[in-house]
């Protein structure tokens, strides 16, 4: 089976903050973003797999700084690490406002994707090969992300998580 680097699945997605897309204080709804970050990290773990994908998680997503109307919304996204059929993606929320020329961080966040095959059923994803330091680190941390997924999920056990128990130091 191929493999593929990080690089191979990037997807930079831009979008304007336009009226409809707001709140009553002319803040992009935080439901709209949700949904960007969703195609974009979709496309993502897509272009790795070669597969129609479906979200299987979101990690926590905290709203650090509103997007306000007219701002210039940029999502970046990527593929993390590929585990059997599933592959983590990391997605970042950057907002620039072009007149002032005020760029600024909204949010980041980690969803997963099961790849499916042409009839509904999930397929093994290609081996992910990071190339950078950067990318090392993520693909590294991803196994204990991912078991603490399954923990919350209530399929796996704290007890049976191997990379979870070293970065809480339980025995």
């Amino acid at each position: 089976m191929q493999s593929k680097t990080p690089k191979d699945s990037t997807v930079i997605m831009t979008e304007i903050v336009l009226p409809n897309d707001t709140n009553a204080l002319g803040n992009l709804r935080g439901g709209r973003i949700l949904h960007w970050m969703d195609i974009a990290s979709a496309i993502a773990a897509g272009k790795h797999s070669n597969a129609v994908v479906v979200t299987a998680s979101v990690d926590n997503v905290s709203f650090e700084n509103p997007i306000k109307i007219g701002d210039v919304v940029t999502i970046t996204a990527n593929v993390t690490r590929a585990f059997n059929t599933s592959m983590e993606t990391h997605i970042e929320v950057w907002a620039e406002n072009l007149p002032s020329q005020t760029r600024y961080k909204c949010n980041e966040a980690y969803y997963t994707f099961v790849a499916l095959d042409s009839n509904g059923r999930p397929k093994k994803a290609h081996e992910l090969v990071p190339e950078t330091d950067a990318e090392k680190k993520m693909f590294d941390s991803a196994m204990a992300r991912r078991e603490l997924r399954l923990v919350l999920a209530g399929k796996l056990k704290m007890a049976d998580s191997k990379e979870l128990k070293k970065s809480f130091e339980i025995n």
